[in-house]
């Protein structure tokens, strides 16, 4: 796939949950287009639709109207195996939470996304080492995450969200539950992601953290209100370098 393909497209994209007899609308007509290797933050306040929407691009729920193509396969009718396959094979996921399996140390919290996707026992090792030691975690291998950082444990789940080599990366708050020294290392994680060709979606409310992109979408009420260039959101004062 070359640079400039749209590697995520979705057309009046539209999320209604419903609770017995109410029903609320999330997301209404979304049109949002994102090329392979971009760096893009979505942006916007509490309950305004940017959490609905990274499920949608990341395969966790499914869209009610309109439609999702993802590397040019259409998603809008996949059933749950179908979509959880997607993720494994395409999509790495890093959290606020880091959502690491405190039983687990953490090499084999790397190794997961591979042995659900039936990699070769010595080839998971062999990836989930090397996703670490890029990451600088080469002598915590046998750590548990209670004996680590809050910035150890999001390198840990970038480890795992790059094992599978997915083309997209989804990082919801990456930052949110770390200092702001330590999250400025994992922003610097993630555009170095980006120069090595990943595309990465980023989801926050901080508008500092979303200069980091080279790309800005706005969402408020279920519909994108802005999607600029963050350049151009630098010359006019809205972004501060």
């Amino acid at each position: 796939m070359e640079r400039n393909e749209k590697v995520i497209v979705m057309k009046n994209v539209s999320k209604v949950y419903s609770t017995g007899k109410n029903q609320y609308r999330a997301l209404n007509g979304v049109n949002i287009e994102i090329e392979k290797g971009e760096f893009v933050a979505i942006v916007g306040p509490s309950g305004a639709g940017k959490s609905t929407l990274m499920n949608l691009i990341g395969c966790l729920d499914t869209l009610t109207e309109g439609e999702y193509y993802l590397d040019g396969i259409s998603i809008g009718n996949m059933k749950d195996n179908q979509l959880a396959d997607i993720r494994n094979r395409k999509i790495g996921f890093i959290f606020q939470t880091y959502n690491l399996i405190s039983k687990l140390n953490v090499l084999e919290n790397v190794e997961l996304p591979l042995i659900y996707m039936g990699v070769p026992f010595n080839e998971t090792r062999k990836r989930a080492i090397s996703a670490l030691k890029k990451l600088g975690l080469e002598s915590h291998l046998k750590h548990k995450p209670t004996e680590l950082s809050g910035g150890q444990m999001q390198r840990v789940a970038i480890a795992r969200a790059i094992v599978t080599n997915p083309e997209i990366i989804l990082a919801d708050e990456p930052t949110g539950a770390l200092d702001s020294k330590t999250g400025m290392e994992v922003l610097n994680i993630l555009k170095e992601l980006n120069k090595e060709g990943n595309t990465i979606v980023l989801i926050t409310h901080d508008m500092n953290i979303a200069s980091n992109a080279k790309r800005i979408v706005t969402v408020k009420d279920g519909v994108i209100v802005s999607d600029s260039c963050v350049e151009k959101l630098k010359e006019v004062g809205v972004c501060e370098d």
